[in-house]
């Protein structure tokens, strides 16, 4: 567990490394006393997730996207809390038996004295989402450092970076990119990165797994 983040009103914990596929998982902690966090992503292996709570009430459990790596930790999770589950409303091949509530693009969530917004990133998946909370943005798989996660056709490769280059490169650059695996990195970096790929000619049918300084 590492605290990546805090302000004077929330602390933010991330747990890496966990599950076969590395992921990461968020704890938003508002400062005020007992006030109830807010997680993000339910990767397997959200054991860890819980351990860390330390008996901390919880508010939500957002999950940025429908891939299973980010939900397969979601049993553990409702084993400690029935805290409602939030993801897009656009998102695809969710499990209806979570009763998930719906999100949607520009909607602001309150977390403690700070608010969240919803930013949809179509791409990744239909319904990707990312969350930023002023100086830091939690993105899920549709931006690491280094490049746009995964495609499946060069179609969802432009939707999706058009996702990151209209909306998210529209926050300041000293934003903090928060990922759904791996390490961080700021906007104005990526933002440099992409600008040597769009710098360059590409296979028009270029998808999966793209970097924006190699591909």
């Amino acid at each position: 567990m590492t605290v990546i983040y805090s302000n004077e009103s929330i602390s933010v914990k991330r747990l890496t490394n966990l599950g076969p596929l590395a992921n990461n998982a968020y704890i938003i902690s508002p400062l005020e006393h007992n006030l109830p966090v807010t997680i993000i992503d339910a990767p397997e292996g959200s054991e860890a997730v819980v351990e860390e709570l330390k008996g901390r009430n919880v508010e939500r459990i957002i999950i940025t996207h429908s891939h299973a790596d980010h939900w397969n930790g979601f049993g553990e999770l409702r084993k400690y809390t029935d805290a409602p589950v939030f993801a897009s409303a656009k998102e695809t091949n969710l499990n209806e038996q979570y009763n998930i509530q719906k999100l949607h693009h520009n909607d602001i969530i309150e977390i403690g004295n700070t608010t969240a917004e919803i930013i949809h990133t179509p791409g990744h998946t239909p319904g990707s989402i990312c969350i930023n909370i002023g100086s830091i943005l939690f993105t899920g798989d549709t931006l690491f450092p280094g490049g746009p996660g995964r495609t499946r056709s060069n179609d969802l490769l432009k939707e999706e970076i058009s996702s990151i280059t209209n909306k998210l490169y529209q926050l300041p650059d000293s934003t903090l990119i928060l990922p759904g695996h791996g390490s961080d990195t700021t906007l104005a970096i990526s933002k440099e990165e992409y600008a040597i790929f769009a710098s360059k000619s590409h296979d028009p049918n270029l998808h999966g797994d793209v970097s924006w300084l190699e591909s």
